[in-house]
């Protein structure tokens, strides 16, 4: 069996909900290979974002080129983002590995409100990324920061879609769960609208949720699907639940007794998990480590 391998560029979440862990489990829960590359370490939670380090570029540089030269990605997923020399370093990366199937989730505040991207980093990331992805998924905030739109309607959304489709020249899903009543998401392609619906799902827990969706995409393009089946099949995901079923996790593990006595892994189950990681190696064309061949 091949495993679809993915790549995701993002920030690190401490708390397992959002960032490259999210994303990682999304691509392993729909049977892909999930690698990163790491742009930030953030120390924050589910109530918030405590400190930001960010990854020196040229260190971000080395991990991408450190996977696309030994497991090339057949899709990438393009998250957190610190700075304008971050941006210019996946750009070039990009461009170089010629990377395929490149969704960009621009995040620039997290869901508890806290600022991901710095203010001037902004024009950098929708003249550099924007024009290299197959598809963008802003949130209704985010599409308002990006276009200076109001986005109260559904015909606004529309009107919001297309001005960014028509600016980056990309495919846009414009994600309506930030709306009120409706939580309906658009997705903007050649000149069509087509509206996919979606169920509003009462939760505080959605901490990770626009991580989880865009990680899915990629994960159904890297499966070889086409994007607009990709966009829905994402949705049908139900990224809400995943990301719910991984804060319940966490919540659960915050209340649960510290004290409890840690079981040994089973020596089958260890050998079993090592043979997996060993079958998946042999699934991947190899590359030496100074190749420059093209992805």
């Amino acid at each position: 069996m091949t495993i679809a391998p993915v790549l995701t560029i993002a920030g690190s979440d401490s708390s397992g909900g959002a960032g490259i862990q999210a994303d990682l489990k999304t691509m392993t829960m729909l049977g892909c290979f999930g690698m990163s590359a790491i742009t930030a370490l953030t120390a924050q939670n589910t109530t918030g974002v405590r400190e930001i380090c960010p990854v020196p570029a040229a260190f971000l540089e080395q991990q991408i080129a450190a996977v696309c030269e030994d497991i090339p990605p057949l899709a990438v997923k393009i998250g957190m983002v610190y700075d304008i020399p971050q941006i210019h370093a996946i750009a070039a990366a990009v461009r170089k590995y010629r990377l395929p199937h490149v969704v960009v989730d621009p995040v620039m505040v997290a869901t508890s409100g806290d600022a991901l991207l710095r203010s001037q980093a902004q024009t950098a990331l929708t003249q550099e990324l924007f024009p290299l992805a197959e598809v963008i998924t802003p949130n209704l905030p985010e599409a308002r920061q990006l276009t200076g739109m109001e986005i109260t309607s559904p015909a606004e959304m529309e009107q919001a879609a297309g001005t960014l489709a028509e600016r980056y020249r990309t495919a846009v899903l414009l994600k309506g769960g930030h709306s009120v009543g409706s939580c309906n998401d658009l997705f903007c392609a050649d000149g069509e609208m087509i509206w996919i619906s979606g169920e509003r799902i009462v939760t505080n827990n959605t901490h990770g949720t626009g991580c989880t969706l865009s990680s899915a995409i990629a994960s159904f393009l890297a499966q070889g699907m086409p994007l607009e089946k990709s966009v829905r099949s994402a949705k049908t995901a139900n990224p809400v639940r995943i990301a719910r079923t991984t804060e319940r996790s966490a919540r659960s593990a915050r209340t649960a007794n510290a004290a409890r006595t840690v079981k040994a892994v089973p020596a089958s189950r260890a050998s079993t998990a090592a043979s997996a990681a060993s079958a998946i190696k042999r699934n991947f064309p190899r590359r030496s480590a100074h190749s420059n061949s093209k992805a």
